[in-house]
């Protein structure tokens, strides 16, 4: 089996998240970074080159594969701000409905701006996922 390329390392997310060309991209960036701290009570850390992940958790799936994981986590991407849930979001279709603009995947969620969700809603979807991972739960 391959290695895993996204795993955490050494590289300051301060330092990651300052070098953020866009002023409001880098702005949403540092707020969805508190928010998630809070939310974890982790320090954050770079998982690969991009992401930046709170917590840490072994993911066991039905195949039998193993792999270590964030518990949640977020890529600022140049386009969207990327937040890896790492639960089926369409379990939670009502509070989705209430987040505002947003595109899912099974387990990220892809938002332009902050501006354009409500926060309230956000944080909750971010709390049900830790309560999630560190439940045990797989995707």
């Amino acid at each position: 089996m391959a290695e895993l390329k996204t795993k955490p390392t050494k590289t300051s997310v301060t330092a990651f998240l300052s070098a953020i060309p866009d002023p409001l991209r880098r702005k949403d960036a540092r707020a969805v970074a508190a928010l998630l701290r809070k939310a974890t009570g982790e320090p954050p850390a770079m998982w690969g080159t991009t992401i930046v992940g709170y917590g840490q958790r072994r993911l066991r799936y039905a195949s039998g594969r193993e792999l270590d994981w964030m518990l949640v986590g977020f890529a600022p991407r140049a386009g969207r701000i990327t937040l890896y849930l790492s639960f089926d979001l369409a379990k939670h279709a009502k509070l989705l409905g209430r987040l505002g603009k947003h595109a899912r995947g099974k387990g990220c969620l892809h938002i332009r701006s902050l501006e354009d969700v409500d926060p309230a809603v956000l944080a909750e979807l971010v709390r049900r996922a830790v309560g999630e991972a560190r439940s045990g739960a797989v995707g």
